[in-house]
């Protein structure tokens, strides 16, 4: 079986405290919209303490247009992707030139050539290097692309596959949209880079954190409940209230099938490695799974610390499983994201 050997995660150094954010977007939006203040409770709900920002606070009180903040986001997400990769390659004991893949997972911005093939060309990788670009997932994207490199280790033993993800959730704000999916997003979202290491079984380590199998589920009628409008301000998003009621209602029976397909139960997953999306959406999974402690206690820290970093999110909950030390045992990560969907990836060490 392929397995993770490392991850490496970007702490921006413009990470801001929520209530700092708070008071920003309240004057950003103070002179032109009167309903300000009554949504501006938002941002008391969260749980969240800290955001990961890549620029600073008041580099978004100025009127950008789509294009400088596209821009940005190609630098920004090329430049730390590098750091984010040679971090993971260090902690994987493999050196750049060792990479057999490249998968890079993100949906808040766009460029062609993709931002992969500019990693390629910066870093001086092998110009044969198998690369897949992969856009629109959300925050399923994590753990989405994660399945997808590792069935590519699958098929060749002796892979060293880089997976990246980078969200810069924070450069898709449009001051002038005024609806509550805006201002939802502006007290949840933020922005995050990381990188793993995925290898073949013929690179076996003691202790491999191995990837058995991956499941998706994509709910019927549910294109509305999640993503994004695009007009000629930029990415407009769509969030809908009935998130965590979808959670309710389907992820234990979701989850439970999955892990019938591979022979397990709930009771044998000793690591729940989930995306946050928000406190609403942890008291769904709390509510429908009802497992005994604190089972989700790295995901909350991480939402907490960070904010929602839509597909990199999951990956820092990893990255701090795998630093703290993961539990012997299985181990699920789970994410939901546009479509409506869910995907999930079972591990084992």
């Amino acid at each position: 079986m392929p397995y993770i050997a490392s991850a490496a995660k970007i702490d921006f150094e413009h990470k801001a405290d929520q209530q700092q954010v708070k008071e920003r977007v309240r004057e950003m939006f103070a002179p032109t919209f009167p309903q300000i203040e009554r949504l501006i409770a938002a941002f008391d709900n969260t749980e969240i303490i800290t955001r990961n920002f890549c620029q600073p606070l008041n580099w978004y009180n100025q009127p950008l247009s789509f294009e400088q903040r596209n821009n940005a986001y190609i630098e920004i997400s090329l430049e730390n992707s590098i750091i984010a990769l040679e971090q993971a390659c260090e902690r994987a004991g493999v050196t750049p030139d060792q990479l057999t893949d490249i998968y890079f997972v993100s949906t808040t911005g766009l460029a062609t050539p993709s931002i992969d093939a500019r990693i390629i060309n910066k870093m001086g990788l092998n110009p044969n290097i198998n690369r897949t670009p992969i856009w629109g997932l959300g925050c399923a994207g994590g753990v989405s692309g994660l399945a997808k490199a590792a069935t590519a280790a699958q098929a060749n033993p002796e892979a060293v596959i880089a997976f990246i993800a980078v969200e810069l959730c924070s450069l898709t704000l449009i001051r002038t949209d005024f609806s509550k999916s805006n201002f939802i997003g502006s007290s949840l979202f933020s922005d995050g880079v990381c990188a793993c290491i995925i290898k073949g079984d013929h690179h076996a380590t003691n202790q491999p954190l191995k990837y058995i199998a991956a499941g998706s589920k994509l709910y019927p009628n549910s294109l509305d409940v999640m993503g994004w409008d695009f007009n000629y301000e930029g990415f407009k998003v769509l969030f809908s209230k009935d998130i965590p009621t979808l959670i309710h209602q389907y992820v234990k029976d979701d989850i439970e099938t999955f892990l019938a397909k591979n022979g397990l139960g709930l009771s044998d997953i000793r690591s729940f490695i989930f995306h946050p999306g928000g406190k609403k959406v942890l008291d769904a999974y709390n509510d429908a799974l009802q497992i005994e402690g604190d089972f989700l206690k790295y995901t909350r820290e991480v939402m907490s610390n960070y904010g929602n970093m839509s597909s990199a999110t999951v990956l820092y909950v990893l990255e701090r499983f795998m630093q703290q030390g993961i539990e012997s045992g299985y181990a699920l990560m789970l994410a939901m994201g546009p479509g409506f969907s869910s995907e999930m990836v079972l591990l084992k060490k």
